[in-house]
């Protein structure tokens, strides 16, 4: 394995890098989200990476063309360390690409988590409440105080992210690469990542049924009985469906329309919540 400590991105494609991040959620759709936007945001740096190897950028370029979310704001920390890393396997032949994706899965989660929290869930918020205050005594300040207390930190934060983190992602990784390490940190970084993606699914696919056992008040609802053996089972098992699906490269719209069918389906028989 060779290691080069040899920078090819520089501050002027990190500032390139902070501009283009303000589109990230141009692109947004509900199959792989901001992925366009995170492809677009870094597509300058992989061309100065990848300059004389058109291959190489072609393969850089499909691999961030997978899912990717997270708060936009914190998307630059993501693509900082994604070019230092994609920097390391421009340097060395043996480097593990799949290793790419599994850290920026790794990173979506908790900061995601971190992000939605303080600037969406908290920041916004009081935005909206100090802005609304002055728009309802008719100031016709409320909307600019609005933009301005919400989006001032959040530019702040983004331009912070942007000069940062490839700074960092490419001292600290070069050194686990140098220590041996790296192979043991990617495993962390995959493993984290699926639990991430186990969290969002027990999250976001909610699936039911009403469906019961026996009858009057000793009746029990299979859910009930589902949720005391692996809570969020049937969105678990609906996931594995939609992971096959996909994997077998089934078109995305026929996936969206049988879900709807059988959620109506579903809802009209009684076997669906």
């Amino acid at each position: 394995m060779t290691t080069s400590n040899n920078k090819i991105i520089n501050k002027k494609d990190l500032k390139k890098m902070f501009w283009r991040s303000l589109s990230m959620e141009y692109s947004w759709h509900y199959e792989r989200q901001m992925h366009m936007g995170f492809c677009h945001m870094i597509n300058d740096g992989l061309k100065k990476i990848y300059k004389d190897k058109p291959e190489e950028l072609s393969k850089a370029l499909q691999r961030h063309m997978e899912f990717f979310n997270i708060t936009a704001a914190l998307a630059p920390f993501v693509g900082g360390i994604t070019l230092a890393m994609e920097e390391m396997n421009a340097n060395d032949p043996d480097f593990d690409t799949s290793s790419i994706n599994s850290v920026k899965a790794a990173l979506m989660g908790p900061l995601s988590g971190i992000g939605d929290s303080l600037l969406l869930g908290t920041l916004r918020i009081l935005a909206v409440g100090i802005g609304a205050s002055l728009s309802m005594q008719g100031n016709p300040l409320g909307p600019i105080i609005f933009l301005l207390v919400f989006n001032v930190p959040c530019f702040i934060l983004r331009w912070f992210c942007s000069t940062k983190a490839y700074e960092l992602g490419a001292n600290y990784l070069s050194k686990l690469q140098a220590s041996g390490m790296m192979e043991k940190f990617m495993l962390a970084a995959a493993i984290l990542g699926a639990i991430v993606i186990g969290g969002m699914t027990k999250e976001l696919v909610s699936i039911s049924t009403p469906l019961t056992l026996g009858s009057g008040e000793s009746a029990t609802t299979i859910q009930s009985i589902l949720d005391s053996l692996l809570p969020g089972m049937l969105g678990l098992f609906a996931t594995g469906i939609y992971y096959k699906l996909l994997e077998k490269k089934v078109n995305v719209i026929w996936v969206l329309l049988g879900t709807a069918l059988i959620g109506i389906l579903g809802a009209w028989t009684g076997i669906l919540g």
